[in-house]
């Protein structure tokens, strides 16, 4: 399904953007060594509740996952790179976290993710891997453009991540929102320009490269959701939704 949004959906798009970022730079703030991954959970479950939103995740049973999800943020640690599930786990001086959350406010659903390495000890290659996902995810929201279509994002996308050395997973990428999480077009991290979707005023897509340092191959966890390079390689992600407009792209979750 593709939806395209009204004027005043858009309207609350940028409310629903608002929350979501909101959330991530909350989370972000508070999280450090030995902040549990359960914990950071339970802040998202109380916000979403205090704010009067829905959360996308924990009912949320889609044919690429093993059952409901069950928790209200994806909590990706190191070589988990994305569908991260909270688990018992206490943050380490040194790791990479990855927060990605969906939530539905008034109707319209916005997704956003953000890599941020925890405490002190920054490895160089996880920062330029976070950096290499940021100027992508930019490039992909320059290209977001009414009348150009999912092949520019994907290939402008796929240009940053692939000149700075790294190779590109396309089963997961992004994704059209709306009324839903999960919907039409996809939106792959590499492609070919004129090919696919062409953008119309109203469209909502969550742009969202993650690349893995020395890999494009996937394994999952025992969980049945949680997906790590199969080399056990750190991994980096970043996501914004933007609304396609007649001014250009309008980005909801900054």
């Amino acid at each position: 399904m593709i939806e395209l949004l009204t004027p005043a959906e858009v309207r609350r798009a940028q409310a629903s953007g608002r929350f979501v970022a909101g959330v991530l730079r909350d989370v972000r703030e508070r999280a450090g060594v030995g902040t549990n991954l359960l914990e950071i959970d339970a802040w998202v479950q109380r916000m979403i509740a205090d704010a009067g939103a829905v959360s996308c995740y924990v009912d949320y049973a889609p044919s690429f996952g093993r059952g409901p999800f069950g928790h209200h943020i994806c909590t990706s640690v190191n070589d988990a790179v994305l569908h991260g599930k909270p688990f018992d786990y206490a943050l380490a001086d040194g790791d990479l976290l990855t927060l990605d959350f969906a939530a539905s406010l008034d109707g319209v659903v916005t997704d956003s993710a953000v890599s941020f390495t925890v405490g002190e000890r920054a490895d160089a290659e996880d920062v330029r891997m976070i950096e290499t996902t940021r100027r992508a995810l930019e490039a992909g929201i320059a290209a977001a453009v009414p009348g150009a279509r999912t092949g520019d994002l994907s290939h402008a996308i796929g240009a940053v991540l692939t000149g700075a050395g790294y190779s590109v997973n396309t089963q997961f990428g992004g994704h059209g929102v709306g009324s839903t999480m999960h919907q039409d077009p996809h939106v792959a991290n590499a492609g070919r320009p004129g090919r696919g979707y062409r953008l119309q005023p109203g469209l909502l897509l969550a742009i969202e490269p993650w690349i893995m340092a020395d890999t494009d191959e996937l394994v999952t966890d025992a969980d049945g959701w949680t997906l790590r390079s199969a080399t056990g390689a750190r991994t980096a992600h970043s996501e914004h939704t933007v609304a396609i407009t007649e001014d250009g792209p309008l980005v909801l979750t900054a």
